[in-house]
């Protein structure tokens, strides 16, 4: 299996605090100019996914996330490329009080 090369996100930045409370993981910091650059050229569908992942260094990373799952060839469709029909569209009918659950 070939390993893809990894594609670093240009402009952000992920560290650790290990001082920090248990609920706070670590601090993501953008350097914007680059950051949106990076987002511009790598954006698909105006979303882009990356990965914070940590080295055998132990350092962090942020990297860009190029899966893609494969299609055999249908196409799928989102929620947002669907239209209202008359029964994705139709409002709720109102509930009886003896059919309220109670809790």
């Amino acid at each position: 299996m070939q390993q893809e090369e990894k594609i670093f996100a240009d402009g952000f930045s992920f560290k650790r605090s290990e001082n920090a409370p248990d609920f706070v993981i670590g601090r993501l910091s953008m350097k914007v100019e680059d950051a949106v650059a990076f987002i511009k050229e790598h954006e698909k569908r105006g979303w882009i996914n990356l990965n914070i992942k940590q080295a055998r260094s132990g350092n962090y990373y942020v990297e860009l996330d190029t899966y893609e799952p494969k299609t055999d060839g249908k196409v799928s469709e989102t929620k947002s490329d669907l239209k209202p029909t008359a029964k994705t569209s139709k409002k709720p009918t109102p509930v009886e009080d003896e059919e309220v659950l109670p809790f």
